[in-house]
């Protein structure tokens, strides 16, 4: 994410107000969007590269921020595209294996049960196809409203009700499918 900072930090120092409004969307939003790009793909070094190629196509487009009413979901938004867009050109990735890299280090009080819950609900999320899977990150675990969901994917919150229902049903039978194994 290197480029991406020096190039927040170059314009920054220009003068120009759209510039500085992306470099703190970019250090408001980074984490989390790489997070949930992270759980869209399976793969940190992928993530990383999907979420500089967002937060690119974010400052690119900072003309339009003026009118953009909520920018959490607008970003969100360019994200899940970014990523959807590289899932579709490389459905391989979909299926990669866990590396040891991509998981997040143990502490000390992390038990096997821990360990193993979390690895399994990583699992079950991968087995969703990712428009199932997008909506259900988007709410369940980043808190966005249906609303914000509909706005983010750019589509209705019916639909979004409808992905969310399908997505919890499909994530615990792939979650009891894992646990099973």
């Amino acid at each position: 994410m290197i480029v991406i900072i020096e190039m927040i930090m170059a314009e920054a120092g220009t003068g120009d107000n759209l510039g500085n409004l992306v470099g703190g969307l970019f250090e408001e939003h980074r984490s989390a969007v790489f997070a949930y790009v992270y759980r869209l793909v399976g793969n940190r070094e992928w993530a990383e590269e999907l979420t500089q190629e967002a937060f690119l196509r974010v400052y690119d487009a900072r003309a339009r921020l003026p009118e953009v009413r909520n920018r959490r979901a607008w970003i969100y938004r360019i994200a899940t595209n970014t990523a959807f867009n590289a899932l579709k050109r490389w459905r391989r990735f979909l299926w990669l294996p866990w590396h040891e890299a991509d998981v997040a280090p143990l502490g000390r009080s992390d038990s096997a049960e821990q360990v193993e819950g979390q690895t399994l609900v990583e699992q079950a999320l991968l087995a969703l196809a990712p428009k199932y899977r997008a909506p259900l990150l988007l709410y369940s675990h980043y808190g966005f409203s249906v609303g914000e969901v509909a706005e983010a994917l750019g589509i209705g919150e019916g639909a979004v009700k409808m992905r969310l229902s399908r997505a919890r049903e499909m994530f615990r039978g792939a979650y009891q499918r894992e646990s099973c194994r």
